[in-house]
């Protein structure tokens, strides 16, 4: 699991299942996920800041 993600931060091809392209629908969902894994990383950055702020 962690690999993939790391392959969606870092830019790296994806293997082919099974024979399959990858097409531009699969290039944007990839595009996506990205997108939600840097938002989740920043929200809990933003939440740990807040609370070592508060203590």
């Amino acid at each position: 699991m962690f690999n993939k993600i790391w392959s969606y931060l870092t830019f790296k091809p994806q293997p082919k299942v099974d024979g399959q392209e990858n097409n531009k629908n699969l290039k944007l969902m990839h595009g996506i996920n990205r997108i939600s894994i840097f938002m989740g990383l920043f929200a809990l950055i933003v939440v740990i800041v807040k609370i070592l702020k508060h203590l």
